[in-house]
């Protein structure tokens, strides 16, 4: 049944539906004050999945009817501070999230290192399609900053994995590797974005001076560079329903076992 932009989102009424990863690094010192009006929006239009806030940012995934998402997107972006609040879009034939949640957290990602500020100290932006010139290049050390269950079904050939079972043990994996520090360049990569620009501060808190990012992660990668020419190898874990995803960001056969 349609009313407006509210649809009941039921099976029946079989549609496609958006899938939005969005996150910002950005001083909301008021986080806790967002919380109720976003979770509202969100209910009022029928949108399914996650944001995280706190005082260095917002975070999340979020699913619903393109409309309603779009709503929500525009929301947030009526906060001047929001205002440039990018997000990255895949779709799916069933909701892959079964409620709504807004949570206020310390960190919109945990790494637990006091003073690190992304906006100010984040390494250099690289565009997918220049990704694979990047990870050619010899005097390039690569990391994957991903948890070791997502490295596991697929990464960049010739990434190291840190093998770590959580983001918040990398600054001390890092700190135990002067091999790093053997060639002059560090490339970091990670599914959206967010891990990566704050893994490549830390670096750069620590002293490495030509530090890389994959700018918008690999799902960004996977859906701008065409298969033909990827160096990308396996799937790419997502924390939804979906399991994971391959190029083009199309749900995997894994996913599909998985439903």
């Amino acid at each position: 049944m349609k009313n407006g932009n509210n649809f009941e989102l039921e099976r029946s009424d079989l549609t496609t539906f958006l899938i939005a990863a969005l996150y910002k690094f950005v001083d909301l010192s008021d986080f806790a004050d967002l919380k109720a009006p976003l979770l509202a929006c969100c209910h009022d239009h029928k949108i399914k999945g996650t944001i995280l806030l706190a005082a260095e940012g917002i975070n999340g995934t979020i699913a619903g009817l393109p409309q309603n998402i779009y709503a929500v997107l525009e929301f947030l972006r009526r906060d001047p501070r929001l205002a440039d609040l990018t997000h990255k879009e895949s779709f799916a034939d069933k909701l892959p999230f079964y409620r709504m949640k807004v949570r206020l957290k310390r960190e919109i990602v945990t790494m637990g290192i006091p003073g690190i500020n992304p906006n100010l100290m984040a390494g250099k932006y690289v565009k997918p399609e220049d990704w694979n010139q990047l990870l050619d290049d010899p005097d390039v050390v690569v990391i994957d900053v991903r948890n070791d269950y997502e490295v596991s079904i697929g990464t960049f050939k010739g990434a190291i994995n840190p093998q770590t079972k959580s983001f918040s043990e990398l600054p001390d994996w890092v700190r135990q590797q002067p091999a790093l520090r053997h060639k002059p360049k560090v490339a970091m990569f990670c599914t959206g974005g967010i891990r990566c620009e704050k893994s490549t501060a830390f670096l750069r808190s620590e002293g490495f001076e030509e530090v890389y990012h994959l700018e918008g992660g690999i799902l960004k990668y996977l859906e701008t560079v065409p298969e033909a020419e990827s160096h990308w190898e396996g799937e790419c874990f997502v924390f939804d329903e979906r399991v994971s995803v391959t190029h083009g960001l199309k749900p995997s056969f894994r996913s599909s076992d998985c439903s």
